[in-house]
């Protein structure tokens, strides 16, 4: 009997001693785990990245006047709160007038577009809508670890835009013009393909959607790869933007370079050595001080999120392979053109597409894009003017851009 209390006593230690071991192994485990998981969400950043816009409340009048994109930039500004941050837009012009959508490009802010709404506005009394994507001046951005910047987020925002206004731009029949540049061109594009009922019109600008894969070389192609961190890639990417506030955009007018997306970027800023003269030119009328090469600056420095959805956005916005989504919008421009009943399809007015393009651009090629549009679209459903201007050309050449525009529309069948 003895014998026996010994040995269950001995087993009891064991067990005891055995289960407190594994107590403390599960113990740290999950320490471990939790550990690991701080790190990562710590790593992650946070689910929205705020704006500039909310350090603008901590600048005297004088600061805020110089700051290389005032809040005042544009008339009509109003801050949308949405699920994925607040989105920055401005709305003016005679609420009665054909209301025109903008879509700016991978690295401007909005304002890129303001001397082409400004004169929109004043000559032809139309209502027009800028707004800022998400992670791009004004606009919070949506931490691109959780949201992708694709088309899904870009579709997301532009509704959520469109529904802000306090004028109807949807319904009751109510359709908008649409005018999208560099990555805004690839967007705007794509969109229309998916709503053509909400789109009367479409300008394409220099777009993205039709990127040959060719055109972007072997560094870029590794360095987007996902190989690097993400610390790395901000550097790398941050160093070239911040940089291209000196004037130093992409060159290779003849298009026989590859391009790095940055170079896009770049370009799209006044500086362009085709546009040499007119790389000084107030970007908005009365505000001969602002500078979108210095805006981008601005944003690389001062938009946590900036970064981060640059990078998304060179991974998956339309920029691209969108061949099949353009040859929608050609099938239902050749639908259209062909009814009796025009205006029982939905689709565009004009039963085409105006892609307007520089001549001295090296990054949209002129003859390549024209060329691979027209397989996509179908030649006779689209219209392609060529202006002085390189990748920057609705800055530098905004009246060409305009007056393209109007004529597009006047000479519109329906």
């Amino acid at each position: 009997m003895g014998n026996n209390q010994s040995h269950l006593s001995v087993y009891r230690g064991a067990y005891l001693a055995g289960w407190r071991a594994a107590g403390r192994r599960s113990m740290e485990a999950a320490a471990f785990t939790v550990i690991l998981f701080a790190v990562q969400i710590w790593r992650r950043g946070p689910l929205i990245f705020p704006s500039p816009r909310k350090s603008i409340p901590k600048l005297s009048n004088e600061e805020i006047s110089h700051l290389p994109y005032p809040p005042d930039a544009l008339p009509g500004a109003r801050d949308v709160s949405t699920p994925y941050g607040s989105i920055r837009v401005y709305e003016w012009g005679p609420e009665g007038g054909r209301k025109v959508l903008f879509i700016h490009g991978i690295s401007t802010p909005c304002i890129a577009f303001a001397g082409m709404a400004n004169q929109l506005v004043e000559q032809r009394g139309c209502r027009v809508m800028l707004f800022d994507l998400f992670g791009r001046g004004y606009s919070d951005a949506p931490n691109p670890e959780v949201y992708r910047q694709d088309l899904g987020l870009w579709t997301s925002q532009i509704m959520l835009v469109l529904s802000s206004s306090k004028l109807s731009w949807t319904g009751g029949g109510e359709r908008f013009s649409l005018v999208g540049y560099s990555m805004g061109g690839g967007i705007a594009g794509s969109f229309t393909s998916y709503f053509p009922e909400l789109v009367e019109s479409l300008v394409l600008i220099a777009p993205g959607g039709l990127l040959r894969p060719s055109r972007i070389s072997t560094s870029s192609k590794l360095l987007y790869s996902g190989w690097l961190p993400g610390w790395m890639m901000n550097y790398f990417v941050g160093r070239r933007l911040r940089g291209s506030s000196g004037g130093h955009p992409a060159t290779g007018g003849k298009g026989e370079s590859t391009a790095n997306p940055p170079d896009a970027a770049e370009s799209e800023v006044p500086g362009h050595p085709a546009n040499a003269k007119d790389s000084d030119a107030a970007m908005i009328p009365g505000r001969p001080g602002l500078s979108i090469a210095k805006a981008v600056a601005w944003e690389t420095d001062e938009h946590a999120g900036f970064l981060p959805s640059f990078i998304s956005s060179i991974k998956y916005a339309p920029v691209s392979r969108e061949h099949q989504r353009w040859k929608r919008l050609g099938m239902r421009c050749e639908a259209r053109r062909a009814s009796t009943e025009p205006e029982k399809i939905s689709g565009l007015e004009e039963g085409k597409v105006l892609v307007l393009l520089g001549k001295q651009d090296s990054v949209i090629v002129a003859d390549e894009t024209e060329k691979d549009a027209k397989e996509a679209l179908g030649k006779e459903n689209l219209k392609v003017v060529r202006l002085e201007g390189g990748h920057d050309v609705p800055v530098v050449n905004s009246k060409g851009c305009v007056e393209a525009m109007l004529e597009f529309w006047d000479d519109s069948p329906v």
